[in-house]
């Protein structure tokens, strides 16, 4: 996929999720193949502020390019001055949130509640595309609620302000995450505009994946909670969308070793206090599906130390050899 004077080779990007695609899970999954990856959301409104925990969300390595800024807001201009920072950090893409469905991110004005205001989100893509030197992306939903569908309008409108690629979730604010993803209207986006869309939504596997870009004719698909506790999901669906091979889970000693490079990770860079605590939820989505897991999440939910895991992370893989 082409936009602007980026290239991306492979298919399939690791969606931009507060509190948890955070840098250590950012390099993993581009360690495992994801096309690319996106920043946690930062407050432009914060951005502007000064405020040090907004701008630090704007920070990307080497190991997890190529990656975009993710910002959102609801003033184009104070938009476009959070974007003149973003930049500082030197983003391969600058994307605008117009998909968020928390309650906070829409009480900003910010996030999906823009898709309640088409003109206004133009405009927001507009003033970011006047001041960035790379590309500006958007991503959205299908709309706010069943009454007002309004992507296909949204898409044309940002592109006519300069978006040089679209992600469309297919689901609206109100559905959240359920029930299953509107193929549908994904479709009608990618027919209405030139530039490229990326289908999100339900994607798990490489069929799922397939599937999307078949029924939708999407450039690429992005991954979000399908990644959770499985970075290696994309190296999954390259093999299937490259050579139709379907690739199984790794065994126990694998998935273990793994959520420890992981978590080591997280500590190092955020010290094992922070770190250890914001770990606690990764931890407990590596263990799905391994038996005798639910008991071991309750002791995850309590761990201070890598120790403590790495003790959790024996039992587990002599419990499910």
């Amino acid at each position: 996929m082409k936009t602007g004077n980026l290239v991306i080779t492979e298919k399939a990007a690791l969606a931009p999720m507060a509190g948890v695609a955070d840098r250590a899970f950012r390099e993993l999954c581009i360690g495992y193949g994801a096309a690319y990856t996106v920043c946690e959301m930062a407050s432009a409104k914060g951005i502007s502020l000064g405020d040090k925990k907004s701008a630090d969300l704007l920070s990307i390595s080497e190991p997890e390019r190529p990656a975009g800024s993710q910002i959102f807001g609801n003033s184009p201009e104070t938009m476009a001055k959070a974007a003149e920072k973003a930049l500082e950090y030197s983003p391969d893409f600058i994307d605008i949130n117009m998909g968020c469905p928390a309650p906070k991110v829409s009480a900003s004005g910010g996030g999906a509640l823009l898709m309640k205001s088409p003109v206004l989100a133009a405009q927001i893509v507009e003033a970011v595309a006047k001041v960035s030197t790379v590309p500006v992306t958007v991503k959205m939903r299908s709309g706010w609620d069943d009454t007002a569908i309004n992507a296909v309008e949204l898409a044309k409108r940002c592109e006519q302000a300069g978006a040089a690629a679209i992600t469309v979730h297919g689901r609206t604010k109100v559905q959240m995450y359920a029930p299953p993803v509107n193929i549908d209207i994904i479709r009608q986006v990618k027919n209405a505009v030139s530039v490229p869309v990326i289908g999100n939504g339900d994607i798990t596997d490489g069929k799922s994946a397939a599937k999307m870009m078949e029924e939708t004719g999407c450039d690429m698909v992005m991954v979000g909670r399908g990644a959770l506790g499985r970075p290696w999901v994309f190296s999954q669906i390259n093999a299937y969308l490259d050579h139709e091979i379907i690739l199984p889970e790794p065994p126990v000693t694998q998935k273990m070793h793994i959520m420890l490079k992981h978590i080591e990770k997280i500590c190092e860079y955020k010290g094992e206090h922070v770190g250890i605590r914001e770990a606690r939820k990764h931890a407990a989505w590596y263990t799905k599906g391994l038996h005798g897991s639910a008991n071991y999440r309750a002791r995850i939910g309590l761990i201070s130390s890598i120790e403590e895991l790495q003790q959790i992370a024996l039992e587990l893989i002599e419990q499910n050899i």
